[in-house]
């Protein structure tokens, strides 16, 4: 089945309308999201230390990514990304760690194909919002970097 079928399934399925409904409310900055944060993080290295630890990696550094987003998000960091790419970005950590789904994650080899194409999608359909994000972290590492060395 081709990539975009895959996620066009996905993203039609009860399954990712389920998550993005309770994504609204994760993006509002609780406790529950990060608790989701850490889920996520953990679910992505236990896939990283499996099987296909090939995946499991590219999951984890996408993951990861996504989840220093939100998290600067909801903490005020860092608000010039759009209300909309941060409920996409929770509806699909909470596709990610949800056991249950179009594939479900208990299928050996087979089970994080619909997670990794969702995740795949979603940095190629927020590519310009991830990428001013990591220029973002990049400039606020490079600015602590130089107060650091002036001190």
């Amino acid at each position: 089945m081709p990539q975009e079928d895959l996620v066009s399934k996905v993203l039609n399925s009860v399954f990712f309308r389920r998550a993005t409904h309770r994504a609204g409310k994760y993006a509002g900055g609780s406790l529950a999201t990060l608790q989701l944060l850490k889920e996520v993080i953990v679910k992505a290295r236990n896939a990283a230390s499996r099987d296909n630890k090939q995946v499991g990696q590219v999951l984890l550094e996408k993951l990861t990514l996504l989840g220093r987003m939100v998290k600067a998000y909801v903490s005020g960091d860092y608000r010039i990304v759009p209300w909309q790419t941060i409920v996409k970005i929770i509806a699909v950590l909470i596709y990610f760690v949800s056991p249950i789904d179009l594939i479900p994650d208990v299928l050996p080899a087979i089970g994080l194909t619909d997670d990794l194409a969702l995740i795949l999608w979603l940095f190629n359909a927020l590519s310009g919002d991830i990428r001013d994000f990591e220029l973002w972290e990049k400039t606020k590492a490079e600015l602590v970097e130089t107060t650091i060395n002036l001190d």
